[in-house]
Formats: C-alpha cells, sequence, structure tokens
C-alpha cells in the first residue's frame, strides 16, 4: 500500500503558507517559496511564457470539463483561467501546450478502453473558446512536444524517442512517423517501474536544441521516475546525452517527494530558469502527483543543473518582492448560472451537462445510474493531507445520493442516502443500509485526516452525529488500483428524479 510516514526530510520542513480555505500555497511572504507549486493532482505539467505572462496544464484524465489553463504573473502565484476541453475524447495524459504565430494549441494524448491517439485544439485567445479537438492519427505514441526546427518546419517529438512532422497549421501530421533518439539508460541496479521513456520537450537557447525526457516509469517504486537531457545543433539531430544524467530523481524513500520527473524547463523573471516536474508526496499516492518547481543553472558548457536538491526546503522565489492571489476555492455557495472551475464529471457522457442547474444557491443534479460507479459523479481535486467538506442534500422520491471520496469508477468510499436508509460505500463497494432518521433531506460531512475518514450527518445542519463507519484510505492510488489518478472528493446522484446540493463547503485542516 504506501510507505510508512515520518521521513526524516518531512519532518524538519518549514510549515506551508495558507492561503483560500486554509490551503497550501507556496509563497511564504518572505522572499522565498516552498514546493508544492500546485497542490493536488496536477500531473504532467506543460508551461508557456507568454511575454510576461506563464500558462500551464496538466493531465486531466477522465475530468470533463478538463484541461484547466492557470495563469501567473510571477511563476509562483497561480489562478485557473479556463477549461479548453469541454468534451470526452477519453482519458486525457500528457498534453503540450504552445503558441505558434499568434495562436494557442493544445496537443492531447487521450485513450479509450479501445483506441487511443493524440488530439490538437487551437484557439487564438488563452481564454477561449478552443476548437473542437482533432483526431491526428496517432495511435501507437502518447507525450507530445512541440518544436520549430531551424528550418521553420513544425514537429511533434513523441514517446519512445520518436517524431512526427506537422503541417504548417499544426492541425495534422504529414509524413511517417520516425524514430530520432535512444535515450540514456541507468543503471541496471536502480529500482524502477520501467524504461518507459516519455514526456519529450524541447527548448531552443543559444543555438541549441535541448531534449527534456521522463524515464524509469511514473509511479511504482519512489525512486523510479527521473529527468534526463539530451541536446544538437539541429531538430534533426544527432543528439548527445547530458553528461550528469539523470538531472533530478529521487533518490531515497526517505525523501519529501517521490518519482520525481516529466519536466518542462522555462524562463522565468529575470532571465532566471527553472523547470517544473511533478511528484508523489511521501505517504501520499492518494493525492496524485502534485507540480513542483525546480531552479536551474546553466553551465559555461553550455548545460543545465538543477539546484533544488529534494526540494524539501525552500528556496528563492524567481521575483522576491511578487505577490497575488493562489489557487481556488473549492467551497460553493451554487449561486452563480453556472458549475465553478473546481467541478468536473467524471468519465462524463455526451449530454453530461445537461444534468446539471446551478442557480439560487441549489445545484440540482439529475440522477444517472444506481450507484457512484455509473452515475458519473461530480468532483473536485484538493491537495491537503487532511480536509473536511460539507454539504446539504435533498432527494426526489426514488432517489439516492451522496458525498464521496472517489478514485475512480471501481475504487472509492462515500456515504449516501434514499429515504429511509444510508448506503455506506467502501472499496467501491455496497456496505450497509443502516435505517436513516432525517428523510429525503440531510446534512452529511465528511473528515479526511490523513487517510482516516469518518462521516457525520444532521437534520439541521447544526446538531450533528457521528456515522458509525470509519475508513482508511491510503490504499485508494496508482499503485493499487492503475489509472494515475487521486483520491477526490465529490457529489453523486443516482436512481430517479434529481439531488439538490446546497452550501457546499470545504477547509483544509492543520
Amino acid at each position: 500500500m504506501g510507505l510508512a510516514p515520518g521521513a526524516p526530510a518531512a519532518a524538519v520542513q518549514t510549515p506551508s503558507a495558507r492561503g483560500v480555505e486554509g490551503q497550501r500555497r507556496p509563497d511564504l511572504g518572505d522572499g522565498r517559496f516552498l514546493n508544492p507549486l500546485i497542490a493536488g493532482d496536477r500531473p504532467d505539467p506543460t508551461i508557456l511564457r507568454d511575454g510576461d505572462v506563464w500558462y500551464m496544464t496538466f493531465s486531466s484524465f477522465e475530468a470533463i470539463p478538463g484541461l484547466v489553463i492557470w495563469r501567473s504573473e510571477d511563476l509562483i502565484n497561480w489562478t485557473p483561467v479556463s477549461a479548453a476541453l469541454t468534451r470526452n475524447i477519453g482519458s486525457v495524459w500528457a498534453p503540450e501546450l504552445t503558441r505558434h504565430e499568434g495562436r494557442y494549441y493544445l496537443y492531447i494524448p487521450a485513450r479509450t478502453p479501445g483506441t487511443r491517439t493524440i488530439w490538437v485544439s487551437w484557439a487564438d485567445r488563452i481564454e477561449g473558446p478552443w476548437s473542437d479537438p482533432i483526431d491526428l492519427n496517432l495511435p501507437a505514441h502518447i507525450d507530445p512536444g512541440h518544436a520549430v526546427g531551424e528550418d521553420g518546419k513544425r514537429y511533434l517529438f513523441l514517446s519512445g524517442g520518436d517524431r512526427v512532422a506537422l503541417a504548417d497549421d499544426g492541425l495534422s501530421t504529414v509524413r511517417r512517423v520516425e524514430h530520432v533518439y535512444d535515450p540514456w539508460r541507468y543503471p541496471e541496479d536502480w529500482d524502477v517501474e520501467s524504461f518507459s521513456p516519455e514526456g519529450p520537450k524541447i527548448l531552443r537557447k543559444d543555438g541549441w536544441f535541448y531534449m527534456i525526457t521522463a524515464v524509469g516509469g511514473t509511479a511504482g517504486p519512489p525512486t523510479g521516475h527521473m529527468v534526463i537531457m539530451a541536446r544538437s545543433r539541429s531538430v534533426h539531430g544527432p543528439w548527445e546525452d547530458h553528461p550528469g544524467n539523470p538531472l533530478v530523481r529521487t533518490e531515497s524513500r526517505e525523501e519529501k517527494w517521490w518519482s520525481r520527473g516529466h519536466a518542462t524547463l522555462v524562463e522565468g523573471p529575470g532571465g532566471s530558469w527553472w523547470m517544473v516536474y511533478h511528484g508523489y508526496e511521501n505517504s501520499y499516492w492518494t493525492l496524485g502527483r502534485q507540480c513542483l518547481l525546480d531552479p536551474v543553472r546553466w553551465r559555461a558548457d553550455g548545460w543545465p543543473e538543477a539546484l533544488g536538491g529534494d526540494l524539501s526546503r525552500p528556496l528563492p522565489k524567481p521575483a522576491p518582492g511578487s505577490t497575488g492571489d493562489h489557487g481556488v476555492a473549492l467551497s460553493d455557495d451554487f449561486t452563480g448560472d453556472r458549475p465553478g472551475l473546481q467541478w468536473s464529471f467524471h468519465d462524463a457522457g455526451p449530454d453530461e451537462a445537461s444534468r446539471i442547474r446551478v442557480g439560487d444557491g441549489t445545484l440540482r443534479l439529475a440522477a444517472r445510474g444506481t450507484a457512484p460507479k455509473d452515475s458519473s459523479p461530480l468532483l473536485v481535486v484538493q491537495g491537503e493531507q487532511a480536509y473536511q467538506f460539507e454539504v446539504e442534500i435533498e432527494i426526489d422520491p426514488g432517489g439516492v445520493a451522496g458525498v464521496l471520496l472517489f478514485y475512480d469508477s471501481q475504487l472509492y468510499c462515500g456515504l449516501g442516502f434514499d429515504a429511509g436508509r444510508f448506503v455506506t460505500h467502501q472499496f467501491g463497494l455496497e456496505r450497509g443500509r443502516p435505517p436513516n432518521p432525517h428523510g429525503r433531506r440531510m446534512w452529511l460531512r465528511v473528515t479526511n485526516n490523513r487517510h482516516i475518514v469518518t462521516f457525520h450527518h444532521s437534520g439541521d445542519g447544526e446538531t450533528w452525529a457521528r456515522f458509525d463507519r470509519q475508513m482508511e484510505v491510503s490504499g485508494y492510488h496508482h499503485n493499487v488500483r492503475g489509472g494515475f489518478m487521486s483520491l477526490r472528493p465529490g457529489l453523486y446522484s443516482a436512481g430517479t428524479g434529481e439531488a439538490r446540493f446546497r452550501q457546499f463547503r470545504y477547509r483544509a485542516l492543520p
């Protein structure tokens, strides 16, 4: 399941700064920052510098809306802007965000149970609207990295050391996929998941093309994932490996951050240089892969090196005096006319958006399926080791609704109810149906305190009773179930009719 908590690096770490709802923020307010850069499941970061602003997005898997784009003016404080993907094209892995000749592009690997390919979407404004995705018909690859060669032509570098040429408009491929690079290999006695060369990102600087690649597998042993680099004078090679490979690697399970890899190099404020990549927090695989920021120095021989060590301690900010909002509130009073950017459906069907109506302090969610596994629940991503959320729920006759901690359709826990009985969910199964004293309307509360989950219920939202089943969820993660996702708070509505949710309240716990 998980390794024992209490690693030495974590024990001496400076406490995180706290922001909205008590959530972690990187800016310590004293000219330093502390990772994670964005807490919670923000894997495979792809970052774009656009003038004096930075944009970033992440793998969104089965979440719809997906590919939420975040914005920063100092590389430290980030807020969400928009969701670029509004229909389900499959499980989205490791996108690439880029800008070329004034237009923004997203290259999007996605897979369904029977197929996989890479799509492209474009927009003239980062806020959108984004075009409907176009299938590039690349069924054998993931993790695209966009590049413009010295010849002015566009390319996508792909997993496995391969590459394909793009048309000038970036919306189709020309010629066949070709193999262009054999990645550096680590020593045989290192504990890794698999070789798995992926995530190639191309930077052009000072007459060189730098290719940064992930190897070692993105999960499995904590010491597996790593960052390697090669460079060439031409986009066509030949490529020479960095003499210091790997640039970044988790060397011990005692470190604060596990499985560090899948990096992109980016220039920050004042000419500084940085890498963004992801990692699992020691003993908290359930939070998914979180976004990390590592300072970079360019050596006299033209190679970069990472300076942040194991990232367990504070580091100087790129712009010491900068400040700004960070993160997103997960609480929702449902007074707007649409769900906030924090919400997404799991594995949404084509008509999923029609199930939901928001306004006048109520989220109305039409019932679907019989249980969370087939109801396409509504979820949020959160990044705290301990947190609590609560909501008022009212159901129609024949309905069943409740609260969840949801990994995927086969692994979740939660508490729901119909008009006469509670329903307990554990391991993705129904575990018990004790009597419900509140009828078709009640308040439910979930507390996840470092993997220990408790539920409370109330008839009036003021006097709470503790539900008599608690759970331990440290094993609700990728190394048990697969899928690379995180354990996400959520709401579901099944059976018939609709469920009405009011006053969703989230807060981080100390």
